[in-house]
């Protein structure tokens, strides 16, 4: 096979349609692992300010763990070896039901739940103290303080961590590969594997990733500037 020929694979409605399915796939694992994240990350964030001390120590390690185990090792370890301590009824089911994608979901979402925990505390800890103090001297209790005063600041403060780390999930949604979920790095395997068109298709999932991330990059900027009153105001 000689030349480089990208109408190959774009012409070839069975390799569009397994590359439409990979990123289909792609964004079911994204956006679901990083809703899981978040609403993960907020209840590691309520228990880390929790008077507990046991807490603390608790979210500190979990951090810990997830951020010094790779997440392709936590990936395998939740599909090759958690998945078959399961019994065998419900080990059926999630195998009917795209076992891989579930686990990839949970693998990546309880990983980055660590990383999104730290960016949202270390934006609350950048709000000045005093600001409680003034909620609190104009009437607000402790809960309405937080839901008015410093949460919107702390998480203004948070965004840009959020953002690349929003970005790093994104391409660490390739790792599912490794477990057999279909997303857009399998498909252009299968195609590879099909077409022998190395080079083309390596170079048009290259595009789709550098694609897709720069669109989650845009609309994190956006968010970001319509958080901050002054550059909105500007703009």
């Amino acid at each position: 096979m000689n030349g480089f020929d990208l109408s190959a694979i774009l012409r070839n409605p069975e390799y569009t349609a397994m590359l439409l399915h990979g990123i289909e796939m792609t964004f079911v694992i994204y956006i679901g692992s990083w809703l899981l994240a978040m609403t993960l990350a907020l209840l590691l964030l309520c228990i880390r300010f929790s008077p507990l001390r046991f807490g603390d120590r608790a979210v500190a390690a979990y951090v810990s763990y997830h951020r010094n185990v790779p997440t392709l090792v936590q990936l395998m370890l939740w599909y090759f070896g958690i998945f078959t301590l399961f019994p065998a009824g419900l080990t059926s089911w999630l195998a009917a039901h795209n076992a891989e994608a579930i686990f990839a979901v949970i693998g990546l979402g309880l990983c980055q739940a660590a990383y999104f925990s730290e960016d949202l505390r270390s934006g609350l800890r950048s709000v000045s103290p005093g600001q409680m103090e003034a909620a609190k001297a104009l009437g607000h209790s402790y809960i309405s303080a937080m839901r008015f005063v410093i949460m919107p600041q702390g998480v203004r403060n948070a965004l840009p961590p959020l953002i690349n780390h929003s970005v790093s999930l994104f391409k660490n949604s390739s790792l599912a590969i490794v477990i057999g979920a279909s997303e857009l790095t399998h498909a252009v395997k299968e195609v590879e594997n099909l077409s022998f068109r190395t080079f083309e298709i390596y170079l048009i999932g290259t595009v789709l990733y550098l694609f897709f991330s720069l669109l989650i990059m845009s609309a994190g900027a956006y968010l970001s500037m319509r958080a901050d009153p002054v550059r909105s105001a500007r703009a």
